[in-house]
């Protein structure tokens, strides 16, 4: 009771910060905003969640309710579409991130998740929705999604690991301490149909190799996992009912590094070449300024030496005279 009485007041402060939805969408209009209750505070917090808000809209025969969750980034935004899929939905157009329920369809944009349920909009009504959407964050997605194998997969079974709390929910065997959340690893979970039941995949990505071969000696500890390392990936299998299919879906497990170079480009080439032009200028005309100040002091130190009584002969120049050698010859 009282975990839902916290729970409550916390949403209910997030809410206080900002409509999430608008007035109208399509042709429905807006009812009165309320709070939604979260079964699983903790989980939540460590996602990073960050406000949230439900209403319901009306037009003239139809309604569907709309709720929102919003978090302080698109990775956990994405744990959290994985967490709340339903074993039986299927893909949507919506976006990556997007799929349809049995009464309506769930998807992630930027760091929101949105879920539509009832006479639910189409596509083109609610992509005005993210236009004005407060406090939006669209950071790319972690690659670690790409890196579960395809084969065998069960569909939606799919979880993001960032904590101990989401460890705990998704994967009990492994203890927060071996997967060291310390040096910043996140996982992805997945699970696979094998002729013997299923297994649970998890991949941990750390932020060097070296950390993953140490880490993936402390998973081998775990009494019947199997383990394989990868560039900056562990993959641990604990416990699984057929150990050949293990073995075969770790084999699947592969990294591939990826290098990317970002370089501002002007937005304007004959505004970056004018530019160039003017430094070159710029750069002509400070060397000058340089010679000219160098020439001036040169005769200026020239000047002083004679006024100060220095014969001509200790500062001229050393001649050869060789006209006159072979003249003597």
């Amino acid at each position: 009771m009282l975990r839902s009485l916290i729970g409550a007041g916390f949403l209910a402060a997030a809410l206080a910060r900002g409509a999430i939805f608008p007035d109208q969408i399509g042709s429905f209009k807006k009812g009165p905003a309320r709070t939604v209750s979260v079964a699983d505070v903790a989980l939540y917090d460590e996602y990073g969640f960050d406000g949230t808000e439900q209403a319901e809209y009306i037009s003239t025969e139809k309604r569907f309710t709309a709720t929102a969750w919003r978090f302080r980034d698109s990775t956990g935004a994405m744990a959290l579409f994985e967490a709340r899929r339903p074993a039986g939905a299927t893909p949507w157009n919506l976006g990556k991130l997007s799929v349809r329920t049995s009464d309506g369809f769930i998807f992630a944009y930027g760091n929101y998740v949105f879920q539509f349920s009832g006479a639910v909009p189409d596509r083109a009504e609610i992509e005005p929705l993210y236009a004005n959407l407060p406090k939006l964050e669209q950071s790319p997605l972690p690659a670690l999604m790409a890196y579960l194998p395809s084969g065998g997969l069960v569909p939606n079974s799919e979880r993001y690991i960032v904590g101990p709390v989401s460890l705990e929910r998704f994967e009990p065997r492994i203890a927060p301490s071996v997967a060291a959340f310390h040096l910043g690893a996140e996982a992805q979970l997945g699970k696979y149909r094998t002729s013997k039941g299923l297994l649970t995949l998890a991949i941990f990505n750390y932020p060097t190799p070296s950390l993953a071969r140490e880490r993936a000696a402390e998973f081998q500890k775990i009494p019947g996992a199997v383990v394989k390392r990868a560039g900056p990936l562990a993959a641990v299998i604990v416990a699984p009912p057929d150990p050949d299919a293990a073995e075969r879906v770790l084999a699947q497990v592969k990294y591939n590094e990826n290098l990317t170079w970002n370089e501002k480009v002007p937005v304007n080439p004959a505004k970056g070449l004018a530019s160039l032009i003017l430094n070159i200028f710029v750069l002509c005309g400070i060397l000058l300024a340089l010679c000219l100040i160098a020439g001036i002091g040169f005769a200026a130190v020239r000047i002083l030496a004679r006024r100060l009584g220095r014969t001509e002969e200790a500062g001229a120049m050393i001649l050869l005279r060789l006209d006159k050698v072979r003249g003597d010859k």
